[in-house]
This record gives C-alpha cells, sequence and structure tokens, in this order.
C-alpha cells in the first residue's frame, strides 16, 4: 500500500518491470538511488493487473503526501481495449482524463496538483508488453541475430512448442538473449550489461514521459 512518505510512486504489473524500469532511468541520465527510501520513484509491481480497479486508484491518488502517481500496463492484444479499461476505471477520481490515451503516454494534471500519468507497453498504441518494449532496443549491429531468434520462435512452434501465442514476444526476446555472452542474461541484465541499447531512440519517448511525470 502507498505510505504517507511517498511523493512519487509507479504501479507496474510485474516484478520484471520493477527490475528493468530503474536501470533504463539510470542509464539515460537520473541517478535512481541506492536504496528503496533513496530511490527517486517508489515502484509496486501488484503481480497482475488488478490494480485497474476504481477503488484501487482512488485509494492510491488520496494517499497523504502523493504528488504523482504512474501506471505502466501491458497492451497484450487489445490496446484499445486496455485502455478503456484503465480510463473507466479513473473517472471515479478522474472525471476529467482524456479520452485518448496519447502516443506519448498520459500525464495529466489534476484539480489537486497531483499529476497522474499512464503508460501502456510497448509504445501506448501497439499490441505487446514489457518483452516487445525491450525488442525496441535491440542493436542496429545485432538485427540480423534477432532476426534469425524470430524465425527459430516460430519454427519451434511449429514443431510443437508450448509457449501460448500472448508470449511470442517473451520467446522471443529470451531467445536472443540465450545466444549473447554470457548466454541467458535476464531482462534488467540486459539493459545493465547494454547488450539491449538504454539511449536507443526507440526507448526515448518512454523516457521522456517518466521525465515529465516525476519532474526529474
Amino acid at each position: 500500500m502507498t505510505s504517507k512518505y511517498i511523493a512519487k510512486k509507479l504501479i507496474v504489473e510485474g516484478e520484471q518491470d520493477k527490475r528493468v524500469i530503474p536501470y533504463l532511468i539510470e542509464a539515460n541520465g537520473i541517478p535512481w538511488g541506492n536504496t528503496k527510501e533513496k530511490a527517486v520513484v517508489y515502484i509496486e509491481a501488484y503481480g497482475s493487473d488488478q490494480f485497474i480497479d476504481a477503488d484501487v486508484i482512488s485509494t492510491e491518488l488520496k494517499a497523504s503526501g502523493l504528488n504523482a502517481l504512474g501506471l505502466t500496463v501491458d497492451a497484450d492484444d487489445n490496446p484499445s481495449g486496455r485502455w478503456e479499461s484503465i480510463r473507466n476505471a479513473c473517472l471515479k477520481t478522474i472525471p476529467d482524463i482524456p479520452e485518448q490515451l496519447p502516443n506519448s503516454g498520459l500525464v495529466h494534471s489534476m484539480a489537486n496538483g497531483i499529476k497522474f500519468g499512464v503508460w501502456l507497453m510497448p509504445d501506448n498504441q501497439m499490441r505487446g508488453m514489457l518483452e516487445t518494449f525491450l525488442a525496441y532496443m535491440i542493436p542496429q549491429q545485432s538485427e540480423p541475430l534477432w532476426l534469425y531468434a524470430l524465425e527459430v520462435v516460430t519454427e519451434a512452434r511449429n514443431r510443437g512448442a508450448g509457449f501460448i501465442s500472448p508470449h511470442v514476444d517473451k520467446a522471443n526476446i529470451h531467445t536472443w538473449l540465450a545466444w549473447q555472452n554470457p548466454p541467458g542474461r535476464q531482462l534488467h541484465n540486459a539493459i545493465m550489461e547494454r547488450i539491449v541499447n538504454p539511449q536507443h531512440p526507440n526507448a526515448q519517448t518512454f523516457v521522456n514521459w517518466f521525465k515529465n511525470l516525476y519532474d526529474l
């Protein structure tokens, strides 16, 4: 739950998001802080999208001392439907929330001065998730290997690989990471070790959204 000592908070779906985002932001010139207490933004992982709920959002926004709250949610296979669900959950507390999610992410100033933000992974427009977003940061020199990884994942499905269709993007990025040195790095390690390029132009819209929302 939100503490009265937390001024800037980001709610995410899972632990991967919670680990990846600090490394991405720090790689773009903003020191994150060495401890949870010193972090520039407090991140809470709900473990699912159960925070897309009118009462949860209302409670979070009423926390004492809060001045900015962000939500990062996977679009999955239905970006417009996902945004509609988020917006409907917010209307109770934010009646003037825009009807359309901006391509650059939502940063909305409420009447009480609190800033509220929404980012729909990967880019507020396309289907996908955190892993899709990270694939946007594949370095240009790695593109041939990345394209081959996509071919291999497709062939693996044809041969009976058990992962479900919504998880293709997860299979793609983890297959590609399995071929790096060392093999099989976790997503946050891929950013920290520059296996993907955290300063890639494709990442900058998210970075700018984050800076704008939290006045960094």
